[in-house]
């Protein structure tokens, strides 16, 4: 994760065991915002969809459906998800999204991180 204020950099990372890419995806989401100390102005960028059609789209009706899908399955990662939400209604949030391995700067920087994260949480199990 990378954090921007001004002209300050902060780089996160970290990573779980037996876990999936959305469930990482989510936590990216969540770590960053846990990770700010003010209620302010964020502009988060995803490469993931997933994260981010899900906050800003799909968990309206998830929600209004008592966290069912729309062929009323239970929503996967439902714990993420509601923790989630809290933290964004914190904030005032701007999702945007971004191609993955596009040669976007910031984007190649995070998953780096992310590789990192991976690779300590190996040496290290």
């Amino acid at each position: 994760m990378l954090l921007r204020f001004n002209d300050h950099e902060k780089e996160l990372w970290g990573g779980e065991a037996l876990t999936t890419n959305n469930r990482m995806e989510l936590l990216a989401a969540i770590r960053s915002l846990e990770a700010l100390k003010t209620k302010c102005k964020v502009e988060l960028t995803t490469d993931s969809e997933y994260v981010r059609q899900g906050i800003t789209s799909w968990i309206h009706n998830w929600k209004k459906r008592g966290w069912r899908t729309a062929s009323k399955k239970p929503v996967k990662n439902q714990d993420l998800w509601q923790l989630l939400d809290d933290l964004a209604s914190k904030f005032d949030v701007q999702w945007h999204w971004v191609k993955g391995h596009s040669g976007h700067r910031e984007n190649e920087l995070v998953d780096s991180l992310a590789n990192r994260g991976i690779d300590e949480l190996a040496d290290n199990p």
